[in-house]
């Protein structure tokens, strides 16, 4: 089990600094789309964070903890994102002055986080269905990184902001759909996950207790 719970810990801390970077960056330099993929990562971290003390706790434990997880996590999301939304159009009709480049600097550093977060649990990508969503999804999040690095390189050439709450608007709504879908096509599995989906197998199982 350690040799799961390491990699493990690692992606999660390294993606805990992702998200506090683009957090603290994006408020001070009024950039939507990095805290809007902030947002993003810290949905992240919460199912890092559910995958390591899945196999931490025991199974009973791990299993309510993975249904909670799941619904907080996918419900806080498009909340958190819907007010994003609502930001991003405010700031479409009321441009604000972003620091451009922050979300350039900013962007690369995350999209290099989660190509090192994919890394950690490329080794352990087998070992859980859990765990090679984990990974497949930030493969896939390092593109969605490079969004405000687009935002901050235009901003910078135009000499306007808009493109900044644009690219954040676009963001959102990407990640509101896919939430969407993703809960309407599983929602069995958010609220009865199995004993894999909670980091513990039946030979796992035989060992802890």
């Amino acid at each position: 089990m350690a040799h799961i719970r390491k990699p493990l810990a690692a992606a999660t801390a390294l993606n805990t600094a992702i998200f506090l970077g683009e957090a603290i960056a994006g408020y001070k330099s009024q950039s939507l789309s990095l805290l809007m993929d902030s947002v993003h990562n810290l949905s992240d971290e919460l199912a890092l964070i559910c995958l390591m003390l899945a196999y931490l706790l025991p199974i009973t434990l791990s299993r309510h903890l993975q249904r909670s997880a799941n619904l907080l996590n996918s419900m806080g999301l498009v909340a958190i994102s819907g007010v994003l939304v609502w930001q991003s159009v405010e700031r479409l009709l009321h441009p604000t002055p972003v620091l451009a480049l922050f979300p350039v600097v900013i962007g690369l550093l995350a999209a290099a986080g989660n190509w090192g977060v994919a890394l950690f649990l490329q080794g352990v990508k087998d070992q859980n269905p859990a765990i090679h969503l984990a990974y497949l999804h930030n493969l896939g999040d390092i593109y969605v990184s490079l969004a405000p690095v687009a935002a901050g390189v235009l901003v910078a050439l135009s000499g306007s902001s808009f493109f900044d709450p644009l690219m954040a608007l676009c963001i959102a709504s990407w990640i509101i759909w896919t939430t969407v879908q993703e809960v309407a096509s599983s929602r069995e599995g958010l609220l009865w996950p199995e004993d894999a989906i909670c980091g513990h197998g039946p030979n796992e199982a035989a060992e802890r207790f």
